[in-house]
């Protein structure tokens, strides 16, 4: 069938890796594709591979990718004759969509009524109460709402919910009423800040539900299937980080009536285009409708991977005017998929936001492994965005089989240069609770997130970690002596002796001594002390192949100014050389509280001369749209506080200074 309104000419509103994902499709399909991007994403993957590209001035989402009018007079200038809006920024804006079809140019998406009836969630809840989706109790909060009153109503524990918006941004969780007015104040803080607007709502919290969604689909003509399911519970602030598809807990009549309460939600709406509706679900069975996400989510693949169906095709397709491809009403599900999102961020400071140059990224090649990755090797992970690195889909027959491979691929999987949750992802995939399926937004609350990193790495790594970093050091060093370069590295040249060398991690300092024969064959190391049976297959300044104690090991080993990168199968480290002259100490005054991450200081809780206890806030900064407290380690008295609110921070720059009472009375 010729398509009604063919597309020519794609505009993609996005950045990252959809918008990467968007353009590799609509290219197949032979559109022309044209990419926006700020400042900070000028050299961005997305950006090379546009056929097109217009510059957005600004790092800002507001000046950037939130600036609808800016992004219509792109498309205008580069004669697009559709816009593709990814998921979050401009994807849920009913005002955005109405402007696009005022302007003639076709929105890949639902229609502005559509996404202003989900846009707001309690209007939504509404709207599905009317169509028979069971829903939970709920309270809007307004100026003159009576909190006690309306949590009383709904009951505890609840949920502080932004009325807009989604990925975990403005939600609190309550189980104490006197806790209830503060958590409200920060959801709304955190609402404005994220979607520019504070309104929240309060619904009935479910006790560690599974979080389920029915990927949902209709075209203009009004057929709408479902497309299954997808678990999505494994989540981190309300976050998801794992999700696969079809779920383990759902069978074929709990699947049946999942799908027919998303289509009558999908119906009350009169939607067009992909979407996801998701719900909570009880360990009963029972399920309460959460929302509908009025895009394509995330998470997408891994359907796209259990019924061998393009979503971004048939989303074009459908804006087009088609009626929806035959594929869709035939789907069946075929094998199992998961997908796990590798994040830059410091999982044991509290999944903190990471950011930095990203000296190395890289990931596998197997079979039945996907990978949308939205950064490359040499790329900046900024301050102004989502921190997703990219996302690693896996496809088997058999759901333990999928395990498996994406355990696997996210060991080979390489990050230098930012903290990642890349063992933290390892830990979830390899315990018995998730191979069993016994998986629940709970899961890292009863798991400790540092415990399944840990469990990630292998007995013994650190040690061999350290041995391959400080022979690929010395392997470095002999490559680039401009004289002598036969001679062992190190502060010794006398064979018979080891030669010595530091390198420190997180956990603190580890010395190596190592020693050659004359012949160059390693003969002896040494860990702190305490002698391993080594014998060196290879030694190379970016490669080392060791066997310890009988067992082999493969490290690579990328070299950074003093910081040594190690990967191998048993996990990764990171490293840097100690030099053995002295260094100078800090000149941070004691009782120094450094910012953990660069951000904004959104607020300033105390003034100089204040008593605070241990744990309480002093500052809170703002990153990637989260807001983050920075707490006093102990007792003492405020005596600096050289940052107001607005102000930028960088990573390690002082934000407070805290001593003990009795020292702030002597100075």
């Amino acid at each position: 069938m010729t398509a009604t309104n063919p597309i020519r000419t794609l505009l993609v509103a996005n950045r990252g890796e959809i918008a990467t994902r968007v353009m590799r499709t609509a290219r197949a399909m032979g559109i022309t594709t044209v990419a926006v991007f700020s400042d900070a994403d000028e050299c961005a993957p997305f950006v090379e591979l546009a056929d097109r590209a217009v510059h957005l001035r600004g790092n800002t989402p507001a000046e950037t990718y939130l600036d609808g009018d800016a992004i219509l007079a792109a498309a205008a200038a580069t004669g697009a004759d559709a816009i593709h809006p990814g998921y979050g920024f401009l994807s849920e804006n009913a005002g955005f969509a109405r402007a696009c079809a005022a302007a003639g140019i076709i929105f890949v998406g639902p229609s502005p009524e559509a996404i202003e009836a989900m846009g707001s969630k309690v209007a939504a809840k509404n709207l599905m109460r009317t169509a028979g989706v069971p829903v939970l109790p709920d309270a809007t909060v307004g100026d003159g709402t009576d909190l006690v009153a309306a949590g009383a109503e709904v009951g505890f524990p609840l949920l502080v919910k932004a009325a807009y918006g989604g990925g975990g941004r403005g939600m609190r969780i309550v189980h104490d009423p006197d806790a209830l007015a503060g958590a409200v104040a920060a959801a709304q803080r955190e609402a404005a800040s994220a979607f520019g607007d504070g309104t929240v709502f309060l619904e009935r919290f479910v006790e560690s539900p599974r979080h389920i969604e029915v990927q949902i689909f209709g075209d203009l003509l009004g057929n709408v299937v479902h497309l299954f399911e997808r678990e999505c519970s494994i989540q981190r602030r309300y976050q998801k980080i794992i999700e696969e598809a079809p779920s383990p807990a759902v069978d074929d009549e709990r699947r049946a009536a999942l799908g027919d309460a998303a289509v009558a939600a999908a119906k009350a709406l009169g939607y067009v285009g992909a979407g996801t509706v998701e719900f909570v679900a009880g360990p009963g069975g029972e399920f309460w409708f959460l929302e509908v996400n009025t895009r394509l989510q995330v998470e997408h693949p891994v359907t796209e991977a259990i019924t061998g169906i393009d979503l971004v095709h048939a989303q074009l397709r459908v804006a087009q005017g088609d009626p929806l491809p035959d594929a869709l009403p035939e789907a069946r599900i075929t094998g199992h998929a998961i997908e796990a999102r590798l994040y830059a961020e410091d999982v044991p400071a509290g999944f903190l936001p990471a950011s930095g140059h990203l000296h190395h990224l890289s990931f596998p090649e197997l079979p039945g492994l996907r990978v949308d990755a939205g950064y490359r090797s040499g790329g900046m992970v900024g301050t102004h965005y989502d921190a997703m690195l990219a996302k690693v889909i896996a496809w088997a027959p058999e759901r333990r089989e999928a395990i498996a491979l994406l355990e696997t691929a996210l060991r080979r999987t390489r990050v230098h240069g930012v903290h990642s949750n890349r063992e933290l992802l390892v830990g979830i995939l390899g315990h018995p609770d998730f191979a069993a399926g016994r998986t629940d937004t709970g899961f890292l609350e009863r798991h400790d997130p540092v415990q399944l990193m840990a469990a990630a790495t292998l007995p013994g790594t650190r040690a061999v970690h350290a041995v391959a970093a400080v022979l690929a050091a010395q392997a470095h060093r002999r490559a680039i002596a401009a004289v002598l370069a036969h001679l062992p590295s190190g502060w010794r040249n006398v064979p018979t002796q080891p030669a010595i060398a530091t390198v420190a991690d997180a956990r603190g300092e580890l010395v190596v001594q190592y020693r050659f024969d004359r012949r160059r064959s390693l003969v002896e190391v040494r860990v702190d002390g305490t002698p391993l049976d080594v014998r060196a297959w290879n030694i190379a300044e970016d490669a080392v192949d060791l066997e310890i104690d009988g067992i082999r090991h493969h490290c690579l080993v990328l070299r950074n100014g003093s910081h040594l990168y190690v990967d191998s199968y048993e996990g990764s480290s990171t490293f840097v050389e100690i030099d053995p002259l002295p260094v100078p100490s800090s000149t941070a005054a004691p009782g120094s509280l450094m910012a953990p991450m660069p951000g904004s200081v959104v607020r300033v809780l105390v003034e100089v001369g204040d008593d605070v206890a241990a744990g309480d806030p002093l500052v809170v900064l703002e990153a990637m749209k989260m807001e983050h407290p920075v707490r006093a380690p102990h007792a003492g008295k405020v005596t600096e506080l050289p940052v107001s609110t607005g102000q930028q921070v960088e990573a390690g720059d002082v934000v407070a200074v805290v001593v003990d009472p009795e020292e702030a009375d002597g100075q």
